[in-house]
């Protein structure tokens, strides 16, 4: 009787299993079958692509994920850790009629190109990969061919090349190269931060009055400024450049802080000298109380324009232009050390009134040593840790929440 009995229970058993193989084989041959670090492998990182296919979009070979360690709390930390998705550039593409005439416009040089390209490969996968805007890289030196085809294989947009005129990047017949020399000197035993670096000037003078002068640049009408070894954390489900363009703004930004006044000594009382005699060019209606302090003078805020999401027309208008002309005939990009932060920062101040600035609050993005950290449930589609942006972290250095406060002009 026992015999039997157990007889029945291995007979039950038997088919238990004989209907679960059954039922489980065909998921077992699929995932056999799947490739490696498909899709639905969703705890790996994407595999590497063939480096030496140089088709535009293909032969991505991604960096090593993003790594970033947070301090929260005494000495315990945190390290937040990003795999790269791999960049997408077909079948999603926004049509042309639904953008903006608009591109990315980077400064940058050839021993860059590893930097940068994990800068954009992280912006087209959160961004550029559904919108395919074009990209214009200009340099002080000739592009090789190879940061061409290397930059070409990891962007969805047409890429421009451009060298920037020697008059754009050299000294100004009226300036006094001698005493140059002496302000980077004297810097430099200060240490002041690049207080003796002469190309850094070229640049800062660039940026604050040439870049959107080039050629390359005429075409378009919104820019997007990038800089190499940024990071963008968030996923950006909407077009920036539409946002700007349909709701009337002209300057974007996503951090802002206070100027190191070392470096700009001279600045502001140069910004007054224009000011009082080109009294017609300044709106009633501006954003003048964002950059000074109780006492009328400069209170070193600026918008860090190494991110800046922008109206070419303003920068092209009359005002700005002669605001540009009247600080580069003082020679403070050379005999100091201005930055094209304070200037663009202190010329939208002139020139715009709030309505028409805009802190992309919901833009993650890291410039090394500041973060712009989306809060709340914006916070969802990013991989930065709120608490670390630096209107958060830093609130004595930034002046976002003081901007947020200002009043509107409609």
């Amino acid at each position: 009787m026992l015999n039997i009995k157990w007889r029945l229970v291995a007979i039950v058993v038997s088919v238990v299993l004989l209907v679960h193989f059954l039922l489980l084989s065909p998921y077992l041959d699929s995932q056999l079958n799947r490739p490696a670090g498909s899709a639905d492998d969703s705890n790996a990182p994407p595999p590497p692509l063939d480096d030496n296919d140089t088709g535009r979009g293909a032969g991505i070979t991604h960096p090593p994920p993003v790594t970033v360690t947070v301090t929260r709390s005494g000495n315990s930390t945190e390290t937040v850790t990003e795999f790269i998705r791999e960049t997408s550039l077909a079948g999603d593409a926004v049509p042309p009629s639904e953008k903006a005439n608009a591109a990315f416009v980077i400064l940058t040089r050839n021993k860059e190109l590893n930097s940068l390209r994990e800068s954009l490969i992280q912006l087209e996968d959160r961004f550029n990969r559904r919108y395919n805007y074009p990209y214009v890289f200009l340099n002080n030196e000739p592009f090789s061919d190879d940061f061409k085809e290397r930059i070409k294989s990891v962007v969805s947009g047409e890429c421009h090349f451009g060298l920037i005129p020697t008059e754009h990047w050299s000294y100004p017949d009226y300036i006094d190269q001698i005493r140059a020399a002496e302000a980077r000197k004297e810097m430099t035993e200060q240490k002041i931060i690049y207080g003796g670096s002469e190309s850094y000037r070229h640049m800062c003078r660039y940026e604050s009055g040439f870049f959107y002068r080039h050629p390359l640049m005429d075409q378009f009408k919104w820019y997007w400024r990038v800089e190499p070894g940024v990071k963008f954390a968030c996923d950006i489900d909407y077009d920036p450049f539409v946002f700007m363009q349909t709701n009337n703004k002209k300057y974007g930004f996503t951090i802002s802080l206070k100027e190191y006044p070392k470096t700009i000594p001279t600045l502001w009382d140069t910004t007054t000298d224009f000011m009082a005699k080109n009294k017609h060019l300044i709106p009633e209606k501006n954003l003048m109380d964002f950059v000074t302090n109780s006492k009328g003078g400069y209170n070193m805020c600026h918008f860090w324009s190494n991110f800046e999401i922008g109206d070419l027309d303003f920068l092209r208008s009359e005002q700005y232009t002669a605001y540009f002309d009247h600080l580069d005939r003082a020679g403070g990009f050379f005999y100091e050390r201005w930055g094209d932060a304070p200037v663009h920062s202190l010329g939208v101040a002139m020139f715009l009134n709030k309505d028409e600035v805009h802190w992309f609050d919901d833009i993650g993005y890291f410039h090394s040593p500041l973060w712009n950290c989306p809060k709340g449930n914006a916070n969802k589609k990013c991989w930065c840790p709120e608490e670390e942006s630096i209107e958060t972290k830093n609130k004595r250095w930034s002046c976002t929440l003081d901007f947020m406060k200002l009043p509107e002009h409609n």
